[in-house]
């Protein structure tokens, strides 16, 4: 594999790709997180994506705004954090890894873990998010990086598909 590929990127068609790799990316999250909770009930009360809002000012009675569907009051607030953040890191991996190979390695396996560590042991207990690492519970460890890995490879097989779909409807 090598550092730099020297083909043209189609911008549009990797947007494109990560996008719809980053909705689909954060549907299979939001479902691993069903099967393997990284939080405790209390500790899901106010989620990470409502307490980052809620430290920036954003009024409670917002970051918790829910609609209902089936009997279930959902946190629609938390699920545009949620996509957002997988939206934007399936994009931007899509761009980075049609020049940089090397980000794509193992399916996205390394890139998946280097998010988790950066924001879930770096940045957010840095910012008072979550707790210190140190403080989080195993079971948190270990949902969010298996759940960090299934999210990228995600993103890697479904961007990696629709960019090479877009890319040859274009060249025909």
């Amino acid at each position: 594999m090598s550092f730099w590929k020297n083909q043209p990127v189609h911008l549009a068609a990797a947007i494109i790709a990560g996008g719809a790799a980053g909705i689909v990316s954060g549907l299979v999250k939001l479902g691993w997180e069903n099967v393997l909770p990284p939080r405790t009930e209390e500790r899901d009360a106010t989620n990470p994506p409502q307490t980052l809002l809620q430290q920036f000012g954003v009024p409670a009675k917002v970051t918790h705004a829910t609609y209902h569907y089936s009997g279930h009051a959902l946190p629609w607030v938390s699920y545009v954090i949620h996509f957002g953040f997988s939206t934007t890191f399936a994009v931007l991996y899509q761009i980075i890894g049609e020049k940089l190979p090397w980000i794509k390695k193992d399916a996205g396996t390394w890139f998946g873990l280097a998010i988790w560590i950066a924001f879930h042991l770096g940045i957010m207990p840095a910012m008072g998010t979550v707790p210190s690492a140190k403080d989080q519970p195993e079971e948190e460890h270990v949902s969010e990086a298996l759940g960090h890995i299934a999210w990228m490879v995600t993103n890697d097989l479904v961007g990696a598909e629709v960019y090479r779909r877009l890319v040859a409807e274009k060249n025909k």
